[in-house]
């Protein structure tokens, strides 16, 4: 089978490293594309493989597979040329499934060729097909994980009491973070692969622009103190509900207090975990590298072997043919709130009596001692509430004048298994 190479960054270069050396009885690379080819070219790709900055040569050798490593939502121009031209296509690129999907599944199935994208989520965690396949009798009715290996790099050292701004600045010194590290630390990375396995587990493609995300930069290592009292770690999470009677999703992306037992919190460094329920099954985890060439690169040869195994099952879940669901952040669950305010009398009063007002309950008051009067953090957590009075609540602690930063909320997960 002739496979072309779209890219040739890390990931490619773990492709290419692979095919040649392990699979090259049943793979065949022929072209490698990229920008600025001349300088990517490296002495131990065979002389017979074409180096181009043309696509349009590529698309003309009539090759089986079309691998697309460019990343970013643009690229999609390339998969819907390659499917066009009746290649199929395997993709690690998340925004392009995630924002593209439906279209371009829609096009592989009218060309009769597959698009796959395994690696578009969680890296080298085979959980796509794993949901597809090995759990296709059930009906799965949540899907939620730690998908974005930055932001758990980042909240992993910060357990250990670094800085948010320090253990950023290792991330990118070790290549888990991007030097504009927003849409991991806002949470926009993990909504577009939340968006994928909306489709993929529960059968329910939605837009990822709709998903609601908070950032992680809000977070201070004595928020992990406060969360080992109360039993838990601190993950940026993401997951999708499905609503009972309707085509609705409830979904979001929070940096939140998880509890240590659940196995959304035992994942440390560049680690990816999907957790999901089934009506029958109950849960199920898959836990691996959610990032890195080499754990990417073999999702992405896994795909093009099972296309030249003409694999029974497509690679392209069936969700992605149903209209898109509406999303909604509608969720209820505890929340860890920390003030930090400049201490006086009334403070606790005039807080309880906001929440009171939202018919909210406080479930506990947390507080160190030793800290300056003029910033006096203490953290209050509540019985679980909806989002909706929650805001509702904070805007009116908001307008109070004794506040020395905005508080930093979080809901809290008990299990994997749901919220509160």
């Amino acid at each position: 089978m002739n496979v072309a190479l779209l890219g040739f960054g890390n990931v490619g270069r773990a492709v290419a490293r692979l095919v040649l050396d392990r699979h090259a009885d049943r793979l065949t690379l022929t072209h490698i594309f990229n920008r600025g080819v001349a300088r990517k070219r490296v002495p131990w790709v065979p002389p017979e493989v074409v180096w181009t900055e043309d696509i349009d040569e590529v698309l003309a050798a009539g090759v089986d597979v079309v691998v697309e490593l460019v990343g970013g939502v643009s690229a999609a121009c390339y998969v819907r040329r390659a499917l066009d031209a009746g290649a199929s296509v395997v993709t690690a690129n998340k925004q392009v499934v995630a924002h593209h999907g439906a279209e371009l599944v829609a096009l592989a199935r009218a060309r009769g060729v597959e698009l796959r994208f395994e690696a578009s989520v969680a890296g080298g965690v085979p959980v796509l097909r794993a949901i597809e396949e090995g759990l296709a009798a059930d009906r799965l009715v949540r899907v939620a994980g730690v998908v974005n290996g930055t932001s758990t790099h980042i909240l992993s050292r910060m357990e250990d009491g670094e800085s948010l701004a320090g253990a950023l600045a290792e991330a990118q010194a070790l290549g888990f973070a991007e030097a504009d590290p927003h849409d991991d630390l806002s949470g926009r990375d993990a909504a577009a692969k939340l968006a994928i396995l909306s489709a993929t587990a529960l059968n329910r493609p939605v837009c990822c622009a709709d998903i609601s995300c908070r950032s992680i930069d809000g977070i201070e290592p004595i928020d992990f103190g406060y969360a080992r009292e109360l039993g838990c770690t601190i993950r940026q999470v993401a997951w999708a509900d499905l609503v009972d009677g309707a085509d609705d999703v409830v979904a979001a992306v929070r940096p939140a207090l998880v509890s240590r037992h659940s196995p959304l919190a035992r994942v440390t460094g560049n680690q990816n975990v999907v957790t999901v329920v089934g009506e029958r099954g109950g849960e199920t985890a898959f836990v691996g590298r959610g990032a890195g060439g080499d754990a990417t690169a073999v999702a992405v040869v896994s795909d093009l072997l099972a296309i030249a195994h003409a694999s029974a099952v497509s690679g392209s879940p069936s969700g992605f043919s149903r209209p898109r669901s509406r999303v909604s952040a509608d969720y209820t669950a505890p929340h860890y709130i920390r003030f930090t305010v400049d201490d006086r009398p009334g403070i606790l009063a005039a807080v309880a009596a906001a929440f009171a007002r939202q018919a909210i309950g406080i479930n506990a008051v947390l507080q160190h001692p030793g800290q300056p009067k003029s910033r006096l953090p203490f953290v209050m957590t509540l019985e679980p509430c909806d989002e909706r009075r929650l805001d509702a609540a904070l805007a009116e602690i908001g307008t109070l004048d004794f506040h020395v930063q905005p508080p930093t909320v979080l809901p809290m997960f008990e299990d994997a298994r749901g919220i509160a």
